[in-house]
Parts: C-alpha cells; sequence; structure tokens
C-alpha cells in the first residue's frame, strides 16, 4: 500500500487519516438503496467517524446534520416525496424481511429511504427524543448477530455496531443477491489504518 511521506502531517480531508490516505482502495458500488445520514454534530468532528466510508461509497448515500431546532431542509423535503423509515430499535419496529414483503406488494414505485442515527448510541437517542418529526416515522430493525469489529472507541455497549456496520448489515439484508464484501474490506482496511495513525505509523 503507498503512503504519504513521514513529514506529512495534514489528514486527508476526504478519509481523514493523517499518515496514510486509503482513498485509492475505496470500493464505488452499484447500489440503488438511499440511505439518508443524520450526522449529530459532534460525530462530524470525530476522524472516528465510519459514515464516511458509506458516502465514499455508495452513489445514493448522502450526509445531514442534525440540530434540536431546525431540521435539515433537504432531508425534510426528501421524506415527504418518498417512503422513508428509520433504523432504530422499538417495539413496533418492522424487521427487514417483513419490510420487503410489504413493498413487493406494494402499488408504490417510489423507492424507499432509509435514515440512520450517526452518532454515539447515547447521542443517537438524544436525537430521536428531541426530535418530533424522528419519532413519526416508521422504523425498521436489521435482524443481525453480528458482533461489532468497531473497537475505535471506549465504553461502547454490548451488540451496537457503528455507522458503517449498520449500513453494510441494511444493504445486504435488503440485497442477498449482491456482494458487498469490497464494502466490508474497506471497513477492516480503514479500522487497521487509524489504528496505526493514532500510533504515528504507517500501516502494513
Amino acid at each position: 500500500m503507498s503512503s504519504l511521506p513521514s513529514t506529512q502531517t495534514g489528514a486527508c480531508p476526504s478519509c481523514g487519516l493523517r499518515y496514510q490516505c486509503i482513498c485509492d482502495h475505496c470500493p464505488k458500488l452499484d447500489s440503488t438503496t438511499q440511505i439518508a445520514l443524520l450526522t449529530h454534530p459532534n460525530e462530524a468532528k470525530r476522524a472516528t467517524n465510519t459514515g464516511k466510508l458509506l458516502t465514499h461509497s455508495l452513489p445514493h448515500c448522502q450526509v445531514h446534520i442534525w440540530d434540536r431546532i431546525t431540521p435539515p431542509a433537504n432531508l425534510i423535503k426528501q421524506i415527504s416525496e418518498q417512503p422513508s423509515y428509520l433504523l432504530f430499535p422499538s417495539e413496533n419496529a418492522i424487521e427487514v424481511s417483513e419490510f420487503q414483503a410489504s413493498i413487493n406488494t406494494s402499488a408504490n414505485k417510489s423507492a424507499p429511504l432509509f435514515i440512520i442515527l450517526d452518532g454515539t448510541w447515547q447521542e443517537a437517542k438524544k436525537m430521536l427524543n428531541k426530535s418530533p418529526w424522528l419519532q413519526t416515522l416508521p422504523k425498521v430493525v436489521l435482524l443481525s448477530e453480528q458482533t461489532s469489529n468497531y473497537r475505535l472507541r471506549r465504553n461502547q455497549e454490548k451488540g451496537n455496531l457503528c455507522t458503517c456496520e449498520v449500513g453494510i448489515n441494511l444493504l445486504q439484508q435488503l440485497n442477498p443477491q449482491q456482494n458487498f464484501s469490497s464494502l466490508q474490506q474497506y471497513f477492516e482496511l480503514f479500522l487497521k489504518v487509524y489504528e496505526a495513525d493514532r500510533q504515528h505509523s504507517v500501516y502494513g
């Protein structure tokens, strides 16, 4: 893998890594799934954010910054124009398999939009609790017994997946016939290079 010179101290504006950029390894997936990342302002500043891996790889993945007082106008407009679902565990949440069945029998031609809350688990709960417009959306839950590979932050709750892992699981469950292994590999590469980056060294 190519690396930046050891004197390079500025982070790549795209992948956020300082000592070696991984942008050349970013897959460009042919996916029609529409995803909106509703990102907490704190998360947008974190180098450990994995939502950016989804936006770099997927043609229909957009980022919107959450604001308690003023909802993002573009996302509100999109929600008004197409069926929209929030990925969040809830007693009333439908499983992806049930969702697929309802879509297949629906006469609605509009593609669904999936909203992922991008932040820590505590921030995600706050975003939902303080956003009445989010609370009215139907919720979808992923069926996954996967153990998260994300180890870049402390005090993570057991069973929680990071944003990129949620996106990968969603894509795999919606489109089991497609191969998303390149996105999984890109995510795992980011984890390894970030750990090396944190140690002021080059991975590999």
